[in-house]
């Protein structure tokens, strides 16, 4: 059965941390991916069949920090400009190659998604884990998984003549919310 994400419903985070002499003094940004849509395939009694495909608008993170807002600012610039540079890198997208799991109980299970994350012109092998539901025509996923700027050709972010930096690593949760459709789409199961 096709299910369609709701952005409006779900939850998209990434988390970074703060690294070098003053990092004490520095926020570990907190960003909200607000802009992204995606299809996922998904077969009860056949979950290796299962598929997902998503696509993020690399300009749609929003600082959620408690910060001032001229640091807010500063910070979405420095993000779209400098390190996503999301004039030139638009979209972010991830498509699954292959998914394997567990049924938990009747609407439950633990899968391991298999797929290609592409960000900032760089396309990588990436494995998520999710746990999903599904009930009353609407699917639910939810986990956590790591990936690394420089992995994807991100220079890492440095103020104070390099006293205060980003860590390479960035940790993404998600409490992804999708609804069966009846629309006449293309659609990933077809």
């Amino acid at each position: 059965m096709n299910y369609f994400v709701q952005p409006a419903a779900s939850e998209f985070i990434v988390r970074g941390f703060a690294g070098g002499l003053f990092s004490r003094m520095g926020h570990n940004p907190v960003l909200g991916i607000r802009d992204f849509a995606g299809e996922a395939c998904f077969e009860p009694e056949a979950v290796t069949s299962s598929s997902l495909h998503l696509t993020i608008n690399a300009s749609s993170l929003e600082v959620q920090n408690d910060a001032v807002e001229k640091d807010r600012r500063e910070m979405k610039r420095m993000m779209d400009g400098e390190v996503l540079e999301a004039l030139q890198y638009p979209e972010i997208t991830f498509q699954s190659a292959g998914v394997s799991g567990a049924r938990l109980d009747d609407s439950a299970w633990r899968l391991l998604i298999d797929g290609y994350l592409t960000l900032h012109g760089i396309t990588r092998g990436l494995q998520v884990p999710s746990r999903l539901s599904v009930a009353n025509g609407r699917l639910r996923a939810v986990g956590e998984f790591s990936i690394y700027q420089t992995d994807y050709g991100i220079k890492l972010v440095s103020v104070a003549g390099g006293t205060l930096k980003l860590k390479d690593e960035l940790k993404l949760s998600y409490d992804i919310v999708a609804a069966a459709t009846t629309e006449d789409r293309k659609t990933l199961c077809a």
